[in-house]
């Protein structure tokens, strides 16, 4: 009897520690998307700004396509925002 209390309580404990760690790491990896999204959404709208002052008013395609680009899509345009004589050199495909 004196073992299984022991057995029981040990059990509790491991779940209430498994519970805890889970939690902290939902947390953890929760900062660390939202940093991540946070990130990827200030590229595009600097992207969005460098575009809009050096050729005018940008084309919704042009604005859907910067909105559904990926992180390392973005850095290429932004890398080539400032030799492009167009829109179209800054979205060409190299």
């Amino acid at each position: 009897m004196w073992a299984k209390g022991h057995e029981q309580r040990g059990l509790e404990r491991g779940l209430l520690e498994g519970e805890q760690k889970g939690r902290q790491e939902g947390r953890q990896e929760g900062r660390q998307e939202g940093r991540q999204e946070g990130r990827q959404e200030g590229e595009q709208l600097v992207l969005q700004r460098l575009l809009t002052k050096r050729f005018g008013p940008l084309p919704n395609d042009v604005l859907g396509q910067i909105r559904s680009a990926s992180s390392t899509q973005i850095d290429s345009w932004l890398d080539r925002v400032l030799d492009a004589a167009s829109l179209d050199e800054v979205f060409r495909v190299h």
